[in-house]
């Protein structure tokens, strides 16, 4: 695995040893961030749920983004983007990794939103409830925020959920990722 494009540009990502873990391919993360590039400046938070080996929030700030909080509730996963991190001697004050499942995280109370949240869990979790936290809590997502759901193209994921609306579907083999932001 490799970082696509910015100033990390081609540097590999550790993997984790084991098949627990289901990273975003290259090729999805790139669909991605094409996708997302409008909304990526040097002011933007961004917001890395189910983060796995931590390859999309790094890609995130190897494109640019000010500042990126990377959750996992495996140590093993942060463990392995602090890994990365170091690899890339990507600043310390541009990250934060949290050790907590997504919706612990998302229910909890936070001074400062993100401008993009990716979210990312295994395809047979229940997105319901993190999904739930993005609609009805408005303080994650700052004004104008996007939140990116990765999914299986046969798991259905709501168009609306609270103030949430879905405005982009885009699937790639059995991989979908669902666009959402504020009404």
């Amino acid at each position: 695995m490799r970082v696509i494009a910015g100033l990390y540009r081609g540097r590999q990502l550790k993997t984790p040893p084991d098949n627990k873990t289901r990273p975003t391919s290259d090729r999805l993360r790139e669909t991605l961030f094409n996708v997302l590039a409008p909304h990526i400046g040097d002011e933007t938070r961004f917001l890395d749920l189910c983060a796995g080996t931590g390859a999309v929030g790094i890609e995130a700030i190897s494109r640019g983004v000010a500042f990126v909080s990377f959750v996992d509730r495996s140590k093993k996963s942060c463990a392995l983007i602090e890994e990365n991190l170091d690899k890339l001697h990507i600043p310390e004050n541009q990250t934060e990794i949290f050790g907590l499942d997504a919706e612990n995280f998302c229910g909890r109370k936070h001074e400062t939103g993100w401008d993009v949240a990716f979210y990312d869990p295994p395809y047979d979790a229940d997105y319901a409830l993190v999904l739930h936290e993005f609609g009805f809590n408005r303080t994650l997502l700052n004004k104008g925020g996007i939140l990116v759901v990765e999914h299986h193209a046969k798991k259905s994921v709501p168009d609306a959920v609270g103030d949430l609306r879905r405005w982009r579907v885009l699937k790639q083999g059995e991989t979908t990722l669902s666009f959402y932001e504020y009404e």
